[in-house]
């Protein structure tokens, strides 16, 4: 988890190459109980960092993903449509929803540590 950037709605950016996966942290999707579906954004879409960028559903409610960052959407992650509960089991992995080409790197240095992150869900 050293390599993850998390925001304080809980989503985290993984950094690869020009480009950032982004999904939710192991704490919201326990917070959000068994995910039942997922609305994925759509290839090429341009979001700015805060943007709401898809939407997850679960057994106890509806939540809206951000963007961490800026940046056109360049590949989403279609197994969630099959398979939503990816998101509860591995949330860092098999559960990643979207991937953006960033348009500015320096963004990930607003984001907190993984270190950072524990601490703040600890509040």
């Amino acid at each position: 988890m050293e390599n993850l950037r998390f925001t304080k709605n809980h989503e985290w950016v993984r950094l690869e190459g020009n480009k950032g996966v982004v999904g939710i942290s192991d704490y919201a999707q326990h917070a959000m109980g068994d995910v039942v579906f997922v609305e994925l954004p759509e290839l090429d879409a341009v979001f700015k960092q805060d943007d709401n960028i898809a939407t997850i559903e679960s057994v106890k409610a509806v939540s809206d993903v951000y963007s961490p960052v800026s940046g056109k959407v360049v590949e989403v992650n279609t197994d969630l449509e099959d398979e939503p509960a990816a998101i509860n089991e591995d949330p860092y992995n098999k559960g990643w929803v979207f991937t953006l080409e960033l348009e500015d790197a320096s963004q990930l240095d607003s984001l907190m540590s993984s270190s950072e992150y524990e601490e703040f869900i600890k509040k």
